[in-house]
């Protein structure tokens, strides 16, 4: 399995991003915008905000309006939608703005990042503070901010191989892969998925590379529209900002 390539000047990004970003509210009074789909309802708290009811998680240019002069978005549903808006900062350069959450339901990025539910998630999500946290992000410029799985195609095991930068994550016939991002360095962590209650031996890197004869992916329960045969997810050269409770750990 050949090693992900990357750029060359990624690491020394990594490095210096957490000390580049300042927040936008020590420079100028934040424009605050909450984003939303049909699919969930504002909460009341927000409601005095500026509001953009999306069409669905995949309304790049709806997205792109909404955040355009924003400082800080505050997203309101669940982990598809979080990654969603995070994909689209990515792509457009603007990952100093402050992110909140608000998630609707079910999150596993609610969990990782210890984020609270209902009112107080957006009162935090108002006037907390954004920290840097590592972005984990694949090939086609996708983000994921909860889990990705990795399985065979249909009913069938996955049959390849993975490694977790330099180390063997598996190789041969499998049920499946799970990636998920963490909140320190090196990023992200991954695991094959296991039968039963076994413990599971997690691997954690900057980057892992899989290659099978058949891959069915999901990102963030978003499953990928096509069977793929390789697939790399790795840390993005810059972290993103995340409004929340407690002091982010060192990201360098």
């Amino acid at each position: 399995m050949v090693e992900a390539t990357l750029l060359p000047s990624e690491a020394l990004r990594s490095e210096l991003a957490h000390n580049q970003m300042t927040t936008l509210s020590q420079e100028s009074a934040l424009t605050i915008v909450v984003l939303t789909t049909r699919d969930f309802l504002t909460p009341s708290l927000l409601q005095s905000q500026r509001v953009v009811a999306l069409s669905g998680t995949a309304a790049r240019a709806e997205i792109d309006a909404a955040t355009a002069d924003a400082g800080r978005v505050i997203v309101v549903g669940d982990d598809a939608l979080l990654a969603a808006v995070l994909t689209r900062l990515m792509r457009k350069d603007r990952l100093a703005v402050d992110v909140g959450y608000v998630p609707a339901g079910r999150s596993r990025a609610r969990r990782l990042y210890g984020l609270p539910k209902g009112t107080a998630a957006c009162k935090l999500a108002l006037s907390g503070t954004a920290l840097p946290f590592p972005l984990i992000r694949d090939e086609t410029g996708t983000v994921v901010v909860g889990s990705a799985t990795m399985v065979g195609e249909g009913e069938d095991p996955m049959f390849g191989e993975a490694y977790v930068d330099n180390s063997l994550l598996f190789r041969g016939p499998i049920r499946g892969v799970e990636v998920r991002p963490t909140k320190t360095l090196p990023g992200l962590r991954a695991s094959v998925i296991a039968r039963g209650v076994r413990p599971r031996r997690w691997l954690a890197g900057r980057a892992i590379q899989t290659g099978a004869r058949a891959i069915s992916l999901t990102r963030d329960d978003v499953a990928h529209p096509r069977i793929v045969t390789r697939s790399t997810f790795y840390r993005h050269t810059e972290n993103w900002r995340l409004v929340c409770l407690k002091e982010a750990p060192p990201t360098s």
